[in-house]
């Protein structure tokens, strides 16, 4: 059970009273409650919560493991360009490793998976690489622990022409 609800409250060391919205949540593990301060006029509370506030958080978490997992936070040239270009390199990283996790099953851990996970698990493994006349193969060793996921998710990629 989720419900929401807002009102005007202030804290002694605030100078004047602001939109408070709660949401309370009731399960099988107990309640969890949650409050947020906004000055965002009108609008529903459970709009504003769920549509600007959780986003928000959503934008921040994928930040996040745009730093953590792909160093993205790493700017150690001399350079300007240089670090500009770094940080253009790691957003295109993360977006193969976004549409990556979009080629995976739905109701899999694959879909959630974080971005180390995918890197070190379907990324960075070895493999045989044969040049043919018309087309490049991959041959994966077969005690590869991940194959079968890796099978599907090559089988949706889309395939590159030249």
């Amino acid at each position: 059970m989720r419900r929401f609800t807002e009102f005007f409250d202030g804290a002694q060391s605030w100078s004047r009273v602001e939109r408070i919205i709660a949401r309370v949540e009731a399960g099988a593990q107990g309640s969890d409650t949650r409050f947020i301060v906004t000055n965002l006029p009108g609008g529903r509370a459970k709009t504003l919560y769920e549509r600007i506030y959780c986003r928000r958080g959503m934008a921040e978490n994928h930040i996040k493991a745009w730093k953590a997992h792909l160093s993205a936070d790493r700017t150690s040239c001399t350079k300007a360009t240089a670090n500009q270009f770094r940080l253009f390199l790691h957003a295109g990283a993360y977006w193969l490793m976004w549409g990556l996790r979009v080629l995976m099953p739905k109701r899999s851990l694959w879909r959630i998976a974080q971005c180390d996970t995918l890197r070190l698990r379907l990324i960075k493994i070895a493999a045989r690489v044969v040049e043919l006349k018309t087309q490049i193969r991959l041959h994966l060793p077969s005690a590869c622990p991940d194959q079968t996921i890796l099978r599907v998710v090559l089988g949706r990629m889309p395939r590159l022409v030249t």
